[in-house]
């Protein structure tokens, strides 16, 4: 991805992208972000069903989780006009995209998980 952003634009568009990506990409890869992701799926759910989903997160982290997720661009919101006020999120095609990747990650994981187990133990065994 990077390559093409440095063939086709100008330096001050490629640090401007590349700073922006890495923004995104510190805000999406946080273990609450990653979790209602992963919860919503194909899903609407509404507020309290997320928080019911994601064990531990708080009112207030899942509030700002989903805003942060919102202006991403990975989740909507859709407010109904109702009392007592109902609140649905789902993700959009970027989020269910995302979704994918985050589980191809999950899976590349598994995959290499012994592998992952033995260097570590080797890199701390040479270490002490």
């Amino acid at each position: 991805m990077t390559a093409q952003v440095r063939s086709t634009a100008e330096p001050a568009d490629r640090a401007r992208s590349e700073a922006l990506a890495r923004e995104i990409f510190a805000s999406i890869a946080n273990r609450w972000a990653l979790l209602i992701i992963n919860t919503l799926g194909e899903d609407t759910l509404r507020f309290t069903e997320v928080r019911a989903a994601v064990e531990g997160i708080s009112h207030k982290m899942l509030t700002q989780t989903l805003r942060s997720l919102e202006r991403d661009g990975v989740v909507t919101r859709l407010v109904h006009p109702v009392v007592p006020p109902r609140v649905d999120y789902s993700l959009t095609e970027a989020g269910l995209v995302l979704r994918a990747t985050i589980n191809e990650m999950c899976t590349w994981t598994h995959r290499y998980l012994e592998h992952i187990v033995e260097a570590r133990h080797r890199f701390d065994t040479l270490q002490r």
